[in-house]
Formats: structure tokens, C-alpha cells, sequence
């Protein structure tokens, strides 16, 4: 019987090699793939099972080379340098030989036991070149096996090979001879075998690291060594770096790089040839010339973001017109197993309950937007043009101090709309210089995220109704030409003097995004969203029902509405003495009559046609057929009708009672004195209290404005409306316009980042000072901005849409001063194109 034995395998290679889409070929674990370089920070699990045991594979972030400059590049070094995985999968594009196998000649160096997986080879058929697998992995003494990840072609070769790679315990030799460095390479090398504290280092890749003066390197050898024998290694290899450099008069790094790019050319002569038959200018190359355009580049991405706004939010929006009545079924289903509702207050447990479900359903509301939002930003991540804004933006990126690869945490954030700001955070790991990297960190924020969509849209709905598209242009451009212009504030100030470095990143084929793919992905991510409405939402709900419960009516303002409540009683049984049906004005019967002429109420509303409200009447009359006849008088019934009308005032009286309750329960509350607290200062950009609870709110989870919102003009009792219609008509009422919420809009938009993006800032930034300051800035920005916004919008009597007009041109035409007549030099950012290999 065969041992079992279970393999612990790494896969590594470079960005768009294809390595999770084949990572989730060989596990079949689910795994966010995008054709963007970078999409794989962290180190990805996955398994599975063969006939001599388990097989856990390992995707390790995409990365060029093995220093230690990027993030990806630590992460993949130091795991396959701590774990020694038993085999190594390196995944490189078959279509991109010559700059893949410069990784290749590393692992080997490395001292792993290495399958070249030769991924993408449709790719490479399509482009007319013709590989030759068997002659390749004769000369780099390594398996190599063909493989279309996207596909699954080539799977069970490569689980074969790996499993034999791994019982064959053979050493294979470095391919890189790198001529007159070889002798301090062999001095070195000796000097690292001979030490038994570096057994478990690859000795020649330690010694390759130590004269390419590599810190991680250093750090390692100071760990495993006791002090003078570190320096001792380390002297020695400074001095043969330096020995080599002044005599070759070339930095050992390039010498390195050349040395390779030698060896990969020696390694593809005979291995790679280009069939004549095909055309040298790839479809790929073919829409760059236009897409990549100078000037028609901008004017393309422009034009995108249009589109998506245009399709997801003014289009997608027409869609609530079906969910809504869908949530507020589920809101009386819910309604129905709930204890009763009482004359003046209701219990606790129905005031919870209704009171999450209203926040949820103000969230749920917004789901055919997300999925139609994610679908769109799915096809530009699988087409290949996403890469594209990178590489676009970059120009003007580095301009006010940022980097190319800022364009990816942005991204996440939400610079279109849909991403979250803790993973944009947690992205900028991979920037290498720090300028760039804080900037991002602290710009991130005032991207569109997730979470800010809701309030947005509940606004455009209320007050930009027929301006939707334009509003949504401005927001989703305008908060990118915020975080330039901070982000050069902040690089001309507290970040100046930190290097910036070169941008070098690789742009895709484009591919034809598939339908399950891209579906997936949106369903994938709305997901996502309801998860968070259904945990951290209802969770920050029950704390702001608490503070604006507590500390609750006094006993004599209670006395005073139950004297009120009784009086409307009083007159309701006096108007029904001697009515045939005078047997309701009792107190056993008040009550539930008035929840069932509620709940008829709103069943009417939601009815749609005459077939809907028969079917209402008739699910009533078998509900309670005595109290029908109250609610709907047949004809020539005399007392009915009049029994009806005294019902509708005792309801009327009920519903201002409740309602006055309400808002003087609110207005004492713990938050309603914090957010009239807040009015001195806020009222200079049009926030009344109400707004301000609900930007409170928003502090732990963007998403709970909206949810507070939603509860805080909360529905009556026989009203099935939608926020929109519900805070419209209050806000009006109360003086709110459009300007009103242009400083919402804009406020919103600078407002600190949530709780977990500003968790996430201390993390990644190792400072409470930055934490604290990526709240304390913000909020100032902010509520500067909205409040000059508001006031000159008063007093010159502008629209809300010619003030958020001259707000956008005005922060652009800025924008366009400084990046023309103060930006920095100019760098040309290096794309590494898809161009096809020549044998």
C-alpha cells in the first residue's frame, strides 16, 4: 500500500500570468480574479485531494522579482524562504516568455523544487507563436507543462507533475553564469555552506542577495548569526561588491539583470518562434493606439465614467420601483408577528423590530443599483482596461505626488463607485516609496465607496431629479480632483522630501469578459453589501435606537399626551352614542380597531390595481368581518359611513399624538442634544439636527446614515412610503433645498473615514497621530468646503445645481493650475505591453 503524504506547494509568478485563475482551476476554490495587475496582496489557501494524500496549494502575491521592495515581493520571499514549500508551481504567460522567465532563474536559485506551469497559451497561439515545451525544460532541467487556466486545460498534467516533482529530491543547477562576478559569488557561497546557522538558506541565492546590498538579506543573516560573524559576511561582501563596481564600473544589480536577460534570450533561441502567417500587430496593440491616445485617452475614460453612472444609477434606479413594494411586504409580514401596537406607545419589541427592518429596507432598496454597478466595473476589470486607467492616471498622478499604483487602492476605495476604503487602505502596502503611499493612505477615504452610494442616491432622488446624471458625474469625478489636491497639500507639507520611485506595471491582453464571470462577480460583491447591512448596520441600529430613546419623555409630558390620548377617546365614544355600532368605542376594542384601519390603509396603498385592492378587501373582511364595515361602509349603511368618519379622527388625533411623541422623544434624546449641540457650528452649511445625528451615525459604518435617516423620518403607522417621499416632504417643510444637499453631498464626501478605515490607518501606518489626524483634517475640510458652499449659495440666491456647478469647475480650473505650473518633473511611467515574442 502506497504512504500517503500530504504536499504543502507555492504557486509564484508575475502579475497577469494567470496564476489565481489557475490557482481556482487546481482547487476549485471560489477567488476574486481580475485582470488588474496587483489584485493578490495576501497570500490566497486552497486544496485538493489525489490519490497519495492532500495537496495544499499556496498563491502567493503576483510580483516581478525577488527583492525586497515591494510588498509582494517580501510576502513571496520570506514564505518560500521560512516554508520551504515541497514544490514550487511557476506560473509565467506563455505569451510573455522573455520577461517571465527573469523570475524563473531566481526561484532556481533559490534551491526549490520548481514546475514550470506554461499558462496562457491560447493567448500565445492567438498572437502566432509556437512554443516548444520539451526543448524549454530540457535546457532549464525543470518540468514543464502547458496550461489555459481559464479553462482548466492542463490540470491533471500539472497535478501529476507536481506530485513527481516533489518524490524527486534532486538539486537543480542555477542557469545564470554571471561571469566575472562568479568568484565573489563562490567565496561567499563557500563561506555560507560551511556555516551551520545558514543550512536552511539557499547559499547562492544568499550571496547574490548580500552583494546586491539587499536589507532583507542583511536582516537575515543579523538573525541567524551571532554578531561578529554577521558583519564579518557582511564586510566581505561589501567589500567584493565594491571591488566588482569600481573595476566593471557597473552596479552588481544591473550586472545581475543583464546576466539574466542574457541567459532567458540563450534559454528561447529554437524554443519560441513566431509563425509568418499572423499579423505583427496584435488586436491588443490595435485598440491601445486609440485608447492609450494622448488626447483621446482622456476623453475615453471620461466618457466611461459617464456611462456607468448613467447606466447603473439614473437607469438602475427605476428598478426600486419594484423592490420597494417587495421590502414593504416583507415589513407588514413582519409587522404581523410583532406584539400589536399600543394607542400611544408601543411595546418595546415592536418598536425594535420595525425600527431594524426600516433600516435594512432603506439599504436593501438600493440592490439592483450594486448589481448592476458591480457588473459594469467587473468588465472593466476582466476586459483589461482597468489596467489602462492606471497607466492613464499616472501622468497625472505623480504630478501631485502620488504613483501609479495609487490608481489600485482608489480603485477599491471606489473611485468609481461600489468599493470599501479598509481594503483601499490595506492596498497601498504594495507603493514603495512612503511620499506616495502616505498620500494614498489619507486620500483613500474621499473616494465613493460602498457605503456612500445610498446617501447619494436618496438625495438625487429627493432634490436632482432630473439632473441625476450630471450630480453623479460630478461626485464620482470631483471627489478624484479633492484627493489631488490634499494629497499635493499634503506632499508639499508634511510628506515633502520623501522619494518617490519609477512606475512600472503591465498592461494586459484585452479579453472579452464572460458572462458567469462577470455575473458572478456582481452577485459576488452585492453580496457582500447585504452582509454588512444584516450585521454592522442593524448592529450601529440598535445603538442609535438607544440613544435616542434614552433617557425618554418625563412622567409629566407622558401624563400630559395620555390626557390628550383619553380625550380623543372620549369624543370618539360620545360621536358614536347610538350608532349602531357603538360597541367598538370600548376600550377592549379602540385599540386593535385602530391597527386594523392602519394596516387596511396601507394594504390599499400597496395594492396595485382594482384586482389587488379586491383582494385586499376580501383578505380583511375574513380577518375581522365585525370591523369591516368600519373601514369599508357598504352602501346604505348610514352608521357605517358615520362610524367610519369618527374612525378617521380618532386615528388622525392618534397619529399627531404619536407623532409629537416622537419627534419631542427624539429632540430630548442623548443624540438629539449632541446634534443640536452641533447646530451653532453646522447651521453655517444648512445641517439641521436631524443631519447631523445621522452624520454622527456615520462614523462607524458609512451605510448608517442613510438607515438613520430612514428612522429618524420614520413612516406613520398607515403610511407605506419610501424615504425619498417621507424626507422630502419634511425636509421641504422644514426649509431644506438643494443647496441643502449640495453641502450634505460635499460634506459627505470629505467626511472622515469610517471606524474600520481609520483602525485600518493605524495599521498600516503604525501611528495613532495619523489616525488621528485622518479624522481631525478631514472633518475641518469638510465642513469648511460644505459651509462656503451653503453661505455663498444664500447669499447670492444660487440653485443647488449652479452652486455644485461652480464648486466642481472651480476646484478643477485649481486643480489644473497647480498640476501645470507646480507639478514636479516629469517621469514617463514605464508599461510593460503584451507585445508578442520573437523566436
Amino acid at each position: 500500500m502506497t504512504e500517503r503524504r500530504d504536499l504543502l506547494v507555492a504557486l509564484a509568478g508575475q502579475q497577469n500570468a494567470g496564476k489565481s485563475t489557475l490557482f481556482n482551476a487546481l482547487t476549485g476554490a471560489r477567488q476574486h480574479v481580475a485582470n488588474y495587475p496587483g489584485v493578490t496582496v495576501d497570500k490566497k489557501y486552497g486544496q485538493y485531494g489525489d490519490t497519495e494524500g492532500r495537496v495544499r496549494i499556496v498563491d502567493l502575491p503576483g510580483t516581478y522579482s525577488l527583492t525586497s521592495f515591494s510588498l509582494e515581493e517580501r510576502v513571496a520571499r520570506d514564505f518560500l524562504i521560512q516554508e520551504r514549500p515541497d514544490v514550487v508551481v511557476n506560473v509565467v504567460d506563455g505569451s510573455n516568455l522573455r520577461r517571465s522567465l527573469h523570475l524563473t532563474l531566481q526561484l532556481q536559485e533559490m534551491e526549490l523544487p520548481l514546475v514550470l506551469a506554461l499558462n496562457m497559451m491560447d493567448v500565445a497561439a492567438g498572437r502566432g507563436l509556437e512554443i516548444d515545451p520539451q526543448r524549454l525544460a530540457a535546457r532549464l532541467d525543470v518540468p514543464v507543462i502547458p496550461t489555459v487556466g481559464r479553462r482548466s486545460e492542463g490540470r491533471e498534467a500539472l497535478r501529476a507533475a507536481i506530485r513527481a516533482r516533489a518524490c524527486d529530491h534532486r538539486k537543480t543547477a542555477a542557469a545564470v553564469d554571471y561571469g566575472e562576478l562568479e568568484p565573489a559569488i563562490g567565496a561567499l557561497v563557500e563561506h555560507a555552506t560551511t556555516t551551520p546557522e545558514l543550512a536552511a538558506v539557499p547559499a547562492r541565492w544568499l550571496a547574490l542577495k548580500l552583494l546586491e546590498d539587499d536589507a532583507q538579506a542583511q536582516r537575515q543573516l543579523r538573525e541567524r548569526l551571532p554578531a561578529p560573524q554577521a558583519e564579518a559576511l557582511l564586510q566581505e561582501a561589501a567589500r567584493r561588491r565594491g571591488d566588482f563596481e569600481t573595476q566593471a564600473r557597473l552596479d552588481v544589480a544591473d550586472h545581475l539583470a543583464a546576466c539574466r536577460d542574457q541567459t532567458v534570450g540563450q534559454l528561447l533561441t529554437g524554443v519560441v518562434e513566431r509563425r509568418e502567417d499572423r499579423p505583427r500587430t496584435t488586436l491588443t496593440e490595435r485598440i491601445d493606439r486609440v485608447v492609450l491616445n494622448r488626447l483621446a485617452a482622456p476623453a475615453f475614460l471620461v466618457l466611461t465614467v459617464f456611462l456607468i453612472y448613467q447606466v447603473a444609477i439614473v437607469w438602475g434606479y427605476e428598478l426600486t420601483n419594484y423592490t420597494w413594494p417587495l421590502l414593504a411586504g416583507m415589513r407588514e409580514l413582519v409587522a404581523g408577528v410583532l406584539p400589536d401596537a399600543g394607542f400611544l406607545v408601543d411595546p418595546y419589541t415592536r418598536a425594535l423590530g420595525l425600527w431594524l427592518v426600516d433600516s435594512a429596507n432603506t439599504l436593501l432598496n438600493y440592490v439592483p443599483i450594486f448589481l448592476i454597478l458591480f457588473a459594469l466595473i467587473a468588465v472593466l476589470e476582466d476586459s483589461g482596461y482597468m489596467a489602462r486607467i492606471a497607466f492613464i492616471l499616472d501622468k497625472v498622478l505623480h504630478r501631485f505626488g502620488l504613483h501609479g499604483q495609487s490608481t489600485l487602492p482608489f480603485i477599491l476605495a471606489g473611485v468609481f463607485a461600489g468599493g470599501c476604503a479598509v481594503p483601499g487602505v490595506m492596498a497601498t502596502k504594495g507603493i514603495p516609496d512612503n511620499r506616495a503611499r502616505m498620500a494614498t493612505i489619507l486620500t483613500v477615504p474621499f473616494m465613493n465607496c460602498l457605503a456612500k452610494v445610498p446617501l447619494y442616491t436618496l438625495l438625487l432622488g429627493i432634490f436632482f431629479v432630473e439632473h441625476k446624471a450630471l450630480m453623479m458625474f460630478y461626485i464620482s469625478t470631483m471627489t478624484i480632483i479633492f484627493a489631488l489636491l490634499v494629497a499635493k497639500l499634503l506632499t508639499r507639507t508634511v510628506l515633502r522630501g520623501e522619494e518617490t520611485s519609477p512606475f512600472v506595471m503591465e498592461l494586459p491582453a484585452y479579453h472579452l469578459p464572460t458572462l458567469g464571470g462577470v455575473l458572478r462577480r456582481a452577485i459576488d460583491r452585492t453580496w457582500l453589501y447585504i452582509k454588512k447591512v444584516g450585521t454592522i448596520v442593524i448592529a450601529v441600529a440598535v445603538v442609535v435606537f438607544t440613544l435616542l430613546h434614552l433617557p425618554g419623555l418625563s412622567d409629566a409630558r407622558m401624563a400630559d399626551f395620555e390626557e390628550r390620548g383619553r380625550a380623543a377617546v372620549s369624543s370618539f365614544e360620545q360621536a358614536m352614542a347610538g350608532n349602531a355600532y357603538d360597541w367598538v368605542a370600548t376600550a377592549e376594542h379602540i385599540t386593535p380597531l385602530l391597527n386594523y384601519y392602519n394596516d387596511y390603509k396601507r394594504a390599499k396603498l400597496n395594492a396595485s390595481g382594482a384586482e389587488g385592492s379586491r383582494a385586499v378587501k376580501a383578505r380583511f373582511e375574513r380577518r375581522n368581518p365585525d370591523y369591516f364595515p368600519l373601514v369599508a361602509p357598504p352602501k346604505g349603511d348610514r352608521d357605517a359611513r358615520q362610524a367610519s368618519r369618527e374612525l378617521r379622527k380618532l386615528s388622525s388625533a392618534r397619529k399627531s399624538l404619536r407623532r409629537e411623541m416622537r419627534e419631542e422623544r427624539i429632540t430630548s434624546s442623548i443624540l438629539g442634544i449632541i446634534g443640536r449641540g452641533m447646530e451653532p457650528v453646522t447651521r453655517f452649511a444648512g445641517f439641521d439636527w436631524k443631519i447631523n445625528v445621522a452624520l454622527l451615525s456615520s462614523f462607524a459604518a458609512r451605510e448608517s446614515s442613510v438607515a438613520t435617516l430612514g428612522v429618524l423620518f420614520q413612516q406613520d403607522e398607515d403610511q407605506n412610503a419610501t424615504l425619498e417621499q417621507r424626507m422630502g416632504e419634511e425636509t421641504r417643510a422644514g426649509g431644506a433645498t438643494a443647496l441643502t444637499a449640495v453641502a450634505v453631498i460635499l460634506f459627505f464626501a470629505l467626511y472622515p473615514p469610517c471606524l474600520a478605515t481609520t483602525v485600518m490607518v493605524k495599521v498600516q501606518t503604525g501611528s495613532y497621530k495619523w489616525m488621528l489626524f485622518s479624522i481631525v483634517f478631514p472633518t475641518l475640510l469638510g465642513l469648511g468646503v460644505a459651509s462656503a458652499v451653503y453661505s455663498i449659495g444664500v447669499a447670492t440666491g444660487s440653485s443647488g445645481i449652479e452652486m455644485m456647478s461652480w464648486t466642481y469647475f472651480g476646484a478643477l480650473a485649481l486643480l489644473l493650475l497647480l498640476g501645470l505650473f507646480t507639478g514636479p518633473g516629469r517621469r514617463r511611467p514605464v508599461a510593460l505591453t503584451t507585445a508578442p515574442e520573437h523566436g
